[in-house]
């Protein structure tokens, strides 16, 4: 399999555990139901919120890059700049996640510029 594949891979897991933190806190704070169920009573910790909202950001940004890196793999594109741009990618999302649960100032920013970047660079070999 191709190191490319690999890391998208690793995108997409990374993507699919982001909800387990969040849902963990409303379990611990609300009880199995509420958290369960669409209760007006879901009560998550500011950093749940937060995390929620890396998460919802991680894969509206997914969506974009997603085919992007698809077309450049089908399209025979340089593997290494390939390679290159989603490891940037997956660990740009990675901090984005930290950073913004742990609130930092221009971190988030930072980190989700960085992603962007990865995709538009993707995206600019498509033209």
């Amino acid at each position: 399999m191709q190191k490319e594949l690999c890391w998208f891979g690793l995108n997409v897991i990374l993507i699919c555990l982001m909800w387990l933190p969040y849902i963990l806190n409303a379990l611990l704070k609300t009880g199995i139901l509420p958290a369960l169920t669409y209760s007006k009573e879901l009560i998550l910790s500011d950093w749940a919120i937060r995390a929620k909202k890396a998460h919802a950001n991680a894969v509206e940004n997914f969506v974009v890059f997603a085919p992007v890196f698809i077309l450049c793999l089908q399209f025979g594109h340089n593997n290494e700049s390939l390679l290159c741009a989603v490891q940037v990618y997956f660990f740009a999302r990675l901090a984005h996640y930290v950073l913004y649960i742990a609130n930092v100032p221009f971190g988030r920013t930072l980190s989700f510029a960085v992603g962007w970047a990865a995709t538009l660079y993707l995206a600019f070999q498509l033209v």
